[in-house]
Order: C-alpha cells, then sequence, then structure tokens
C-alpha cells in the first residue's frame, strides 16, 4: 500500500491511497472463511458451508467491505501519523474516469480531500486589556426578588375588586369582527396574571374588575406578541398563536390575590432552614449577596462573550471555506444551500473560537476532570430542582440523579462544553489584564 499526499494550500491537500492486490488478499480470505462459519444456508450444516461457495455467493460484497475498511483504517492511521490538524472528515473524490473490476486483482486508488485547521501563534499576554464588571444588586432588583418570594410563600385570597399584581381568573371567547361572539371559536378558561400584561392601557382596563365583569382584550397588544404565553392562555398551537387577529371577550370568574408573607422568623426559617436569619436586615443582605453571586455568572458570561469576540479579531483565522462547506453538506443530507449560506458564518464563527479554546488548554496543560464535569452538572440539576421546592434535596439522591443524568451522551457533552469553556475563562483571567469597574445591574442589562 502507498499513501501519498499533494498539498494544495495551507489548509487544503489531497490524500492519495494506493492499494494493490496483495494489500487485501489475505483480508478478504479470512473474511471469507469467518463468514463460511457463521452461514446458515439451506443444504449445508451449520458451520459447514465451504468458502468457494460463500465466495461465489458474497465475494464482491465482502470484498468491497474489506477495501473499505482497510481504507478508514490506513487513513486513520496516515492522518494521526502524519499529525494532521484535520477539520470535518476527509471527503472522498469522485474520479469517474476510474472503474473497478471487483474480482480481486484490482488495483485501487483513491483520493480524499481534507480540510485543515490553520496553524497559528497564541500570545494572549498582559498588554490585552478587557473591562470586567462588579454587578451590584440596585435596590430595585433586590426588591423585586423580595417581592416574589414573599408572594411565593404568602397566602391567597380573593379580593371584591382586582388591582395590577392580581390574576383573573376568567372565561376568554373569541369575537368576530362586529364584536360578537364567534360561533364554534376560541373558548378558554384560563388565569390571567396581570404583572404579565406588557401594555400599560390594557392592564389599567383590567384591575378594578369584579366577578362577571365583562371587558374586550386584545390579546396580541396584551402580551406584546408573545406566541408562547398566548397560546399557553387560550390553549391553541405557538403558530396559531402567531397568525391570530381576533380580540376576545374576558369574562370574570374569580380574582386571585396573593398575600405576601410576613418577614418574620417563620418566613425566614422556611428560606434558609431554622435560625439561619434572624432578623430583616440579616435576610435583605443574604438575599442581596444571593443576587450579586447569581450577577457574577453575568458578568463572567459578558467577559466569556467579549473574550470570543477580542479573540476573533486578534488571531483572525482562515478556514478552508469551500471544504467544510462541502463536508456539511454532505454529512447533512436535508441542509439545503440556502440554510447553508445562513448559517455558515455562525458555525465558521464558533468552529474558529473552538480552536482558539483547544490551543489554550492544549498550551498550558489544562485538565478537564471528570469531577469537574460531575459537580457542574450536579449544580445545574441542584439548581433546577430549587425552582420547584426550596427544600435541598438529600446530597446522596443528588448525585444519583446527577449520575443518571450524565449517562446520557448528549447531556454529558453539553456538560464537558461548559466546564471546558469555564476553565479557558478562568485561565485566560489570569493572562490577560482585566479592567474591573463596579456596575449596577440596571445598568449592566444596558451594556448587553
Amino acid at each position: 500500500m502507498n499513501i501519498t499526499q499533494e498539498k494544495i494550500d495551507n489548509l487544503n491537500t489531497v490524500v492519495k491511497v494506493s492499494i494493490k492486490p496483495e494489500d487485501y488478499r489475505d483480508r478478504v480470505e479470512k473474511a471469507i472463511k469467518v463468514q463460511a462459519k457463521k452461514a446458515k444456508l439451506p443444504g449445508f450444516r451449520p458451520g459447514m458451508v465451504p468458502s468457494a461457495h460463500i465466495k461465489k455467493m458474497y465475494g464482491k460484497s465482502i470484498l468491497v467491505d474489506e477495501i473499505n475498511n482497510l481504507l478508514n483504517d490506513s487513513l486513520t492511521n496516515y492522518i494521526t501519523e502524519s499529525k494532521l490538524d484535520v477539520l470535518g472528515q476527509p471527503l472522498p473524490k469522485v474520479d469517474e474516469s476510474k472503474e473497478f473490476n471487483w474480482d480481486y486483482n484490482d488495483d485501487f486508488e483513491f483520493d480524499y480531500e481534507i480540510g485543515l485547521a490553520p496553524e497559528f501563534e497564541l500570545d494572549f499576554s498582559s498588554a490585552d486589556k478587557l473591562v470586567y464588571y462588579n454587578i451590584q444588586a440596585d435596590e430595585e432588583t433586590l426588591q423585586s426578588r423580595i417581592k416574589n418570594l414573599r408572594k411565593s410563600y404568602g397566602k391567597m385570597s380573593n379580593p371584591e375588586v382586582s388591582s395590577d399584581d392580581d390574576v383573573l381568573y376568567a372565561q376568554l371567547a373569541q369575537l368576530s369582527p362586529d364584536g360578537s361572539v364567534f360561533e364554534d371559536g376560541i373558548n378558554s378558561t384560563a388565569s390571567v396574571r396581570l404583572d404579565q400584561i406588557k401594555d400599560e392601557e390594557i392592564k389599567k382596563s383590567l384591575t378594578g374588575l369584579k366577578k362577571d365583569d365583562v371587558v374586550e382584550l386584545d390579546v396580541q397588544k396584551a402580551f406584546d406578541g408573545d406566541a408562547f404565553q398566548i397560546s399557553k392562555l387560550l390553549n391553541i398551537s405557538e403558530e396559531d398563536a402567531r397568525e391570530l387577529k381576533s380580540k376576545f371577550s374576558l369574562t370574570v370568574k374569580n380574582v386571585n390575590r396573593l398575600e405576601e408573607a410576613d418577614l418574620d422568623q417563620e418566613f425566614f426559617d422556611k428560606l434558609f432552614g431554622a435560625g439561619v436569619v434572624t432578623s430583616e436586615e440579616e435576610f435583605v443582605e443574604k438575599i442581596r449577596a444571593e443576587i450579586e453571586s447569581m450577577m457574577a455568572q453575568n458578568a463572567d458570561q459578558k467577559l466569556h462573550n467579549d473574550i470570543v469576540k477580542f479573540g476573533l479579531e486578534k488571531f483572525q483565522l482562515e478556514l478552508p471555506d469551500d471544504f467544510l462547506k462541502r463536508w456539511l453538506k454532505a454529512t447533512n443530507q436535508n441542509l439545503t444551500d440556502d440554510e447553508l449560506e445562513k448559517g455558515y458564518d455562525d458555525f465558521a464563527r464558533n468552529l474558529r473560537w473552538t480552536l482558539i479554546e483547544n490551543k489554550v488548554i492544549t498550551a498550558n496543560s489544562l485538565e478537564i476532570k471528570y469531577e469537574d464535569v460531575f459537580e457542574t452538572a450536579k449544580q445545574r440539576l441542584d439548581a433546577q430542582f430549587k425552582m420547584y421546592s426550596p427544600q435541598a434535596l438529600p446530597e446522596d439522591q443528588l448525585a444519583q440523579y446527577t449520575v443518571q443524568f450524565l449517562q446520557n451522551k448528549e447531556n454529558a457533552n453539553k456538560i464537558f462544553e461548559e466546564v471546558k469553556t469555564a476553565k479557558v475563562l478562568d485561565f485566560l483571567k489570569t493572562v490577560v489584564t482585566l479592567d474591573k469597574q463596579d456596575i449596577e445591574y440596571s445598568k449592566f442589562l444596558e451594556l448587553n
């Protein structure tokens, strides 16, 4: 067997694999004998089918399989031994002038196009300066969080008249253009949360209502065209919600109000455990710390986005774009040319950053350990469970759920990539110069 490489340019090469009969005959004969022992054919006892019979019946398909196996093995070994930094996968070049007899005496030659990763020097340094925000909880954000927590542990009441933050339990009926109820139209019983109404004028029209009051509601305007919320409210598909033009009559069945819990010891103990917080001042500071801890993740995400943008501009990596587009089409048969063109820039951007990220890891011997992946997955699951119940899961039960979660390959890959991103970010924080700036959360949101 002979393998040669014809370099087209720094990003593209063609590998030629030449195979002679002596390279594959032994493999084929061995495969035929194995098949003969397994074959169950009429007129022969199991395991006693002559190899010549198998060769006559299935020899050509066995030859094709073995040539393919030999090609895959030899090409993989060549790429590894030659230390080619391959992007995507090798693509076979179709040459219609080459015809093979597949008669065990053919000389085969196959050409493969290969896209190569660009070579570049990694030179992040202290000369690279980026802003790192220390986000502080502003009073509005703090009070909003406290209000939500108090409501979560509050008591339900049924006032006679609705106000800003109430929930209207109501009957919604679709209206015809003339204002009458549309026969066989959409009819839904739903809870309308006034704090989710986007339009202030509509929100005002829904306050001061009593049981059995009827008002007209423009759901598209009320929810600012949010198809998801409208679909849930009316029990229809999101597609239908997007196309919906009708207005609705809203008949109040009941007014529900969630009264805020008192800032007392019972409330503090429910939130944090017995005796952990014993005063309103401690409670406020505890909530502030939790908010700012979450905001630190937002700051890291902002820094990560800024580093990605900075790195892509700094290194300006070229890619074998034509090859990658052909590879994407070859490996995604349902991908249209239009989808490819629209999505390629994002794909190429992510690939460039992945190359930079991988180089940071290899050049600095950064390790991604299973313990890191496991701990990150456990934290994510713990946060999800706390969304439904403030009561923490026992450690052994949470660990068991984490093991099950990571047995799913897609979940494991997602968490691995998350840990990898965090490792690279933590490392680069120690390399580049960070201009640390305090900023209130409301101002931080304006940056994005």
